[in-house]
């Protein structure tokens, strides 16, 4: 059994701990939170081992493995104190507020050889996999253009008054929701290497973007398009989509519905000459626990699986997340506005 505790039982905290505490492999030792309320509730109706201090429950419970579910400010120091006490450490995205405080937890999580990841869920999307498998095949021929997005109504009025307002606190669309498509497109197509053009545009926040546009170049030298917007009232929820454009064909993509078109006869099994549309419940693995979607359930099931060295730790590793970190740092300096 991997011994496992959580710092932080918010909302994405929560979730994970309800996945973790239904795992067949793992044995959930602690919880802390500063939340007094939080805590009496977990003390009434659960098993757990409660703390209000979470340097106090990294030292009493010898856990394996601690994943990390507060705001993006308290990363660089929570995480930074995990690695330290050789632990394998699961944080939520993105990995920190800065670039530069990113890439020290690179080269600690690489010294203290500990398993690290962060939770960009996308890349545990079936769609997404599949996209992965297609380009990796090479069947689009060479691929000229790429489109990511997401939009949704996640803020839709002004007077904000949360953490989703204030930068300090990891808010804005960029940190936010930008940062998913961010990392899908560097998992998908290459690490991003410049951008050019941004606009971050304030349609209802005072101090945060709540829109984010700009041209983004990967290491293959191929160019595309980032647009982002978090306060488009035309959908029902955040949609994050990708548009992959080759010489032989196209991709279009959400996490539900992946359509792919073959110019020619030179295509791989399962598909055929012109349109092909298959969905997620083709694509995606059963899980022992669901929870919002098979891919929350995934990707801790992958990082449990890394730790017990059953699968390498290459997806969502810190160095990947930091990638991520380093473009959203070229994107707010790349600015127009």
């Amino acid at each position: 059994m991997v011994k496992v505790a959580l710092i932080g039982a918010g909302k994405m905290g929560i979730s994970h701990l309800s996945i973790l505490g239904a795992h067949p492999n793992v044995e959930v030792v602690g919880v802390s939170d500063t939340s007094k309320m939080v805590l009496d509730v977990f003390e009434k109706y659960s098993s757990f081992p409660c703390f209000s201090n979470y340097e106090e429950m990294l030292a009493k419970t010898n856990a394996d493995a601690v994943f990390v579910s507060v705001p993006t400010k308290f990363h660089a120091t929570m995480v930074r104190k995990v690695l330290e006490s050789g632990k394998h450490v699961f944080a939520e995205k993105p990995l920190c507020l800065t670039a530069e405080e990113g890439k020290s937890l690179v080269a600690l999580a690489a010294e203290k050889a500990v398993v690290n990841q962060v939770g960009y869920h996308n890349k545990f999307i079936g769609t997404f996999r599949e996209v992965k498998r297609l380009l990796d095949l090479g069947v689009l021929g060479e691929v000229y253009h790429f489109t990511g997005e997401s939009y949704g109504p996640v803020v839709i009025r002004e007077k904000q008054d949360n953490w989703r307002a204030d930068p300090a606190e990891g808010g804005g669309c960029l940190m936010d929701y930008a940062s998913h498509v961010i990392d899908l497109i560097n998992y998908l197509l290459g690490n991003i290497t410049s951008v050019k053009g941004t606009m971050l545009e304030s349609i209802y926040s005072k101090n945060v973007e709540d829109a984010v546009y700009c041209i983004l170049e990967v290491n293959s030298g191929v160019n595309g398009v980032l647009s982002v917007n978090w306060s488009d009232e035309t959908y029902r929820k955040m949609s994050t989509s990708i548009t992959i454009q080759g010489k032989k064909g196209k991709i279009i993509c959400d996490a539900n519905e992946l359509k792919v078109y073959f110019k020619t006869n030179d295509f791989p099994e399962g598909y055929s000459k012109g349109w092909n549309v298959k969905y997620v419940t083709d694509l995606t693995d059963s899980v022992d626990f669901y929870l919002r979607g098979e891919e929350y359930s995934s990707q801790i099931d992958y990082f449990i699986s890394a730790i017990e060295r059953q699968v390498p730790n290459v997806i969502n590793n810190f160095k990947s997340a930091w990638y991520t970190d380093n473009v959203i740092s070229m994107i707010k300096s790349s600015n127009l506005n």
